[in-house]
């Protein structure tokens, strides 16, 4: 037992900890551009003009249908075929925006089909402007309505973006498999592994509980 805490202490949480700092510089800003990017592409396909709808509609059926891995492993050993190069931390985080972005839409699109017309034809009789209509009445009640499935890709992109380490961007899993390659304790260091994305998760989820708490309106869905 001695031993274990001494190596844990000495060289395991070290590592992950330097794994930790990295998985949250991926996750923090993949979350903030692909709920904003989800968001646009929500609107465009709910209200653009046909030709918009189709070609998002395209975009989110190539990156809900195809692996994630595979979408990594096109940005950052396919792209230099075409003399575009990425490194390891961009390519990681253009992947999982650009994959959280086009199932965020999807959540931000029923969120909007499920307010009424009459909301918005209401926001242009008291004088709003059709994008003043959608900024000020129709977005926010979606947002509200949609933020539950938001939250929940969310909790996704924590646990998927142990994925970057297949790019080399070496993130907590990748600390965990290095530590596990030269040490052998593999399950010793992925049960810990595993507690670290258990922590994260259940952080993100306090913080989405108190958001959806603070943006309930009695009578709207509210607990």
């Amino acid at each position: 037992m001695s031993s274990w805490f001494a190596f844990a202490s000495a060289e395991l949480l070290p590592r992950l900890n330097e794994g930790l700092w990295m998985s949250v510089r991926l996750i923090v800003p993949s979350v903030a551009f692909g709920l904003l990017f989800g968001i646009v592409l929500g609107g465009a396909r709910t209200y653009g003009a046909p030709w918009v709808r189709r070609i998002t509609d395209g975009f989110v059926a190539i990156f809900r249908g195809t692996p994630l891995v595979c979408q990594l492993f096109v940005l950052y050993f396919g792209l230099p075929n075409i003399g575009i190069y990425l490194e390891p931390y961009e390519a990681a985080v253009l992947g999982f925006t650009l994959c959280t972005a086009a199932y965020q839409s999807e959540y931000v699109r029923g969120g909007l089909r499920s307010i009424r017309k009459g909301q918005y034809l209401a926001a242009q009789a008291l004088g709003f402007s059709t994008m003043g209509s959608l900024l000020w009445v129709v977005i926010p009640q979606a947002f509200r309505r949609a933020l539950p499935g938001i939250g929940n890709e969310i909790i996704y992109l924590i646990k998927y973006s142990s994925l970057a380490y297949v790019v080399t961007c070496v993130e907590l899993t990748g600390q965990g498999k290095i530590v596990a390659s030269q040490t052998f304790r593999f399950t010793e260091v992925f049960f810990v592994v595993g507690l670290y994305y258990l922590a994260m998760v259940t952080v993100a989820t306090f913080i989405l509980r108190r958001v959806e708490k603070r943006l309930a309106i009695p009578g709207f869905g509210g607990r």
